[in-house]
């Protein structure tokens, strides 16, 4: 497969232009890569207007994904998830109201689209929670919702996979947003390779109609690689405002070097990827059943992640330090849960030096005790909460506050507290739990 962006950049090295143009380093190595780190000079296509080179690759991209329209972001899925809900909401199917449905373990981009766009959210709540990363969503679930509203809502939004790696049924949600008239946008972030997979687990081959994809999580993308998908089966408006959806959040000076690695993985997926990965999650299933052997209890989750439940008296952090120890550096670790991330990229002695680290577990297990659901009762907009004046205060001292800005490390970047919401004595709890000491709260 063809790779415009990457031949541009190569030849423009190549040919020793003289640059009095930026970026300011010229060309010159500071950190090696600077030779093809340009900026939209003659040839180069701009990504918002994209027309030429650009347009070319993510022409490419759309094909590999089999999207109506595949749009390049070089800030992450942050960028495509503001984007992706500008489009459902501006776009909406007629009958719907300016609402979203979205399962509460959104990223906190989420939170801060709402605040931007000022749209109204139903939360979908878990039956039982486990972990803040995860909030199953049921059909039957989501049937009842939809059933209840006096409207449809713009779309119906979800995480999937979640950072633990829990999976939606998207073709079954999908199937009932359709059924009421609405559409089904999909936080892909963690899973970009599902495509590449036989069969395809990807949201779009499951009836999303958006879908944002971080590629750099799962591919072999620079960070803030990423991309906003458009279902062959959407409206055509979709598509057609998708560019103009990014370049109101994006920055007016992309990446080249991202656009570049992008473009070089459309070549890389056209090759053996899909044979490679096959072979990877083949391998992380025999790691999954040497670890059960050895006495871990391994999470349910998407092929290429690796979720272990600490055992009693210890923590997920306490082992990401065991592994750290051991020259191993995990994706995530809470109090509950270690979670590791694979690729075609790791070889057969990462996984086995992974495994030594882990060795046998001696501990026992006790039944996981769910978690609260911080409900707190909404006293005003997202909008209106982070907009409006506020203070950083001790968590302990939060009850009854209305919550600010959401305060959370990333990962996982899932708030507690929503902006506008009532904190709760849940809500401390989980404070508590995932070591948030400090809370935004309005004066």
């Amino acid at each position: 497969m063809e790779t415009p962006i990457a031949d541009f950049l190569r030849k423009y090295d190549a040919d020793r232009v003289t640059r009095f143009h930026m970026p300011g380093h010229k060309g010159k190595p500071f950190l090696g890569c600077e030779h093809l780190d340009i900026t939209e000079v003659k040839g180069a296509d701009a990504l918002y207007e994209a027309d030429g080179i650009i347009a070319q690759s993510e022409t490419n991209a759309a094909a590999m994904f089999g999207s109506r329209r595949t749009c390049y972001s070089t800030e992450g899925s942050s960028q495509c998830i503001r984007a992706m809900l500008y489009l459902a909401l501006t776009n909406r199917p007629a009958g719907t109201a300016p609402m979203i449905v979205a399962a509460r373990n959104v990223h906190k981009a989420f939170v801060y689209a709402a605040a931007l766009l000022d749209f109204e959210v139903v939360w979908l709540w878990p039956e039982e929670s486990r972990s803040l990363c995860a909030c199953r969503v049921s059909p039957e679930s989501l049937e009842k919702t939809l059933a209840l509203l006096p409207k449809p809502p713009a779309a119906v939004y979800l995480t999937s996979p979640d950072y633990l790696g829990g999976v939606a049924e998207i073709a079954a949600l999908a199937e009932i947003c359709h059924r009421h008239g609405t559409r089904l946008a999909v936080d892909n972030a963690h899973g970009a390779y599902l495509r590449f997979l036989t069969p395809s687990r990807h949201p779009l081959d499951l009836g999303a109609d958006l879908c944002c994809d971080s590629a750099h999580k799962t591919l072999p993308v620079l960070t803030g690689g990423a991309y906003l998908h458009i279902s062959e089966h959407a409206p055509a408006a979709l598509a057609e405002h998708a560019k103009a959806a990014l370049a109101l959040f994006g920055s007016t000076s992309p990446s080249y070097l991202t656009m570049a690695s992008l473009d070089l993985c459309n070549s890389y997926l056209a090759a053996d990827y899909s044979a490679r990965l096959s072979e990877t999650a083949k391998r992380m299933e025999q790691v999954r059943d040497r670890l059960r052997a050895s006495g871990w209890q391994v999470e349910d989750s998407d092929p290429l992640r690796l979720t272990l439940r600490a055992p009693a008296s210890t923590t997920g952090t306490a082992l990401a330090d065991r592994l750290r120890k051991n020259g191993v550096e995990c994706e995530y670790a809470d109090g509950d849960f270690l979670v590791l991330m694979a690729t075609p990229e790791n070889d057969l002695s990462e996984f086995d030096r992974l495994l030594t680290a882990l060795g046998e577990n001696q501990i026992p297990y006790t039944p996981s005790v769910p978690l609260p659901l911080a409900r707190g009762k909404c006293a005003c907009s997202i909008r209106e909460a982070l907009f409006a004046p506020h203070e950083t205060i001790p968590a302990r001292q939060a009850l009854g506050r209305i919550c600010g800005a959401p305060t959370v490390s990333c990962p996982p970047a899932i708030p507690i507290a929503v902006s506008g919401e009532v904190i709760t004595a849940e809500a401390l709890s989980l404070f508590d739990q995932y070591g948030v000491e400090t809370v935004d709260v309005l004066k």
